[in-house]
């Protein structure tokens, strides 16, 4: 079951977001403004994650398959434990 969350906003935060509603006329009532922008603030960071992945593999993307190593992924595993093995863990 969806939980709702209240908000009080007084003083200046109050009149900012009433002119926004109103002046505004883009949104019916403060509760729709406030769920538009905690919406762009999800997408913003849904993005943010995106670009951090883009980033991080735009090398491999754009290397030369020349420079490729083939690779073993049991080889790798067994390395791995081997090194584990002899650190005691």
């Amino acid at each position: 079951m969806a939980e709702g969350v209240n908000v009080r906003f007084v003083g200046k935060l109050q009149k900012f977001i009433q002119s926004r509603v109103v002046e505004s006329g883009l949104y019916n009532s403060t509760s729709e403004y406030l769920r538009d922008l905690v919406r762009r603030d999800y997408e913003r960071e849904e993005q943010r994650k995106g670009s951090w992945l883009r980033t991080e593999l735009r090398p491999g993307l754009q290397a030369n398959e020349t420079e490729f190593v083939a690779l073993n992924a049991g080889k790798i595993i067994t390395e791995a434990r081997a090194r584990r093995k002899a650190h005691g863990r």
